[in-house]
């Protein structure tokens, strides 16, 4: 398994990985700031081949600059599930997603390629979460929410049942969604508020 980035979010999946006894041959990073993380070799990309044939997790919390990576990496994506996530035989994850410890996704809950569910967050089921999505610790989805691509929910924010959240969206940390998000919007309060829009990525 190689990753890319050497991050804090680095540190996560490489204990996830570790979890699993799934052996982290090397990080990988643009410019690095250190030789080694938790005891894995970190190295340049600008010297290194990446292949069709290596599994490749990016370990960068920065949703578009995981997106970047993504667009431009030659490799085969993999998940990084802690065994102390509960996820439902009725769930689908996609390649390169991060499940951390105390994550529950729940049945017929749909993730999309590259997203990050964080320590403790709540899928409920029949969910459908894009690609490039970041629920942060302690979030929660009720059931039947979509999230679009890009966005990121914050600590401890909570989305009522039903609710479409748009594209590269970001709701505040503790945010209370009780209706529907428009694309690129930002997010914040108890109930959830639009306070501006970031117009594009």
């Amino acid at each position: 398994m190689i990753l890319f980035g050497a991050s804090g979010h680095c540190k996560v999946v490489i204990d996830i990985l570790q979890s699993n006894n799934e052996k982290v041959t090397a990080i990988v990073d643009d410019q690095p700031k250190t030789d080694f993380l938790l005891g894995v070799e970190v190295l340049s990309s600008s010297n290194f081949i990446f292949d069709k044939n290596q599994k490749i997790i990016i370990a960068i919390g920065d949703n578009v600059i995981r997106k970047k990576i993504a667009d431009r990496l030659n490799g085969t994506f993999h998940t990084a599930i802690h065994p102390q996530a509960i996820i439902s035989n009725y769930s689908t994850i996609g390649g390169g997603t991060v499940i951390a410890p105390g994550a529950i996704i729940n049945a017929d809950a749909v993730i999309g390629q590259h997203c990050i569910v964080n320590t403790a967050a709540i899928v409920e089921h029949d969910c459908v979460v894009e690609d490039y999505v970041h629920l942060s610790p302690n979030s929660a989805l009720a059931g039947g929410v979509k999230v679009g691509e890009g966005t990121h929910i914050g600590i401890g924010a909570k989305v009522i049942q039903g609710i479409t959240i748009g594209k590269w969206a970001t709701i505040g940390a503790g945010a209370v969604i009780i209706k529907d998000v428009p694309d690129y919007a930002v997010v914040v309060g108890n109930p959830g508020r639009v306070i501006k829009n970031k117009k594009s990525i």
